[in-house]
C-alpha cells in the first residue's frame, strides 16, 4: 500500500503598509508564499504548486501576485520604506 499526498505551507514574507483593494483604507498587508509540496508516506518530497499573495488585515481580503511583484515588494519592505520581513513557515493545516 502506498500512501501519498499533499501538505500545504504558508510563508509569512513580509508585512507592508499598502492600500487595500477592495475596502480602500490604508492598512498593513501580510505578503505571503503558499508552497503546496507531494508527500509519500507523509514525507514532503517536492513543490507541486507555488502562489504568492497579499492579505489585508483590515478587512481580510487576499489578492494574488505574481512572483516578480512579491520579490519587488518584498525588496521595498527590506529597504526601509515602513514593513517587517519574515521568512518562518507558518503550518497550514487542512482537515
Amino acid at each position: 500500500m502506498i500512501i501519498f499526498g499533499t501538505k500545504g505551507y504558508l510563508y509569512q514574507l513580509a508585512i507592508l503598509t499598502l492600500v487595500c483593494g477592495q475596502c480602500g483604507n490604508p492598512a498593513a498587508h501580510t505578503l505571503r508564499k503558499r508552497v503546496t509540496k507531494f508527500t509519500l508516506f507523509f514525507v514532503p518530497l517536492f513543490p507541486i504548486s507555488t502562489k504568492y499573495l497579499t492579505q489585508c488585515t483590515f478587512c481580510g481580503a487576499e489578492q494574488k501576485v505574481t512572483k516578480e511583484q512579491a520579490e519587488q515588494l518584498q525588496a521595498q519592505s527590506a529597504s526601509g520604506d515602513g514593513g517587517q520581513t519574515y521568512g518562518q513557515p507558518q503550518q497550514q493545516h487542512r482537515f
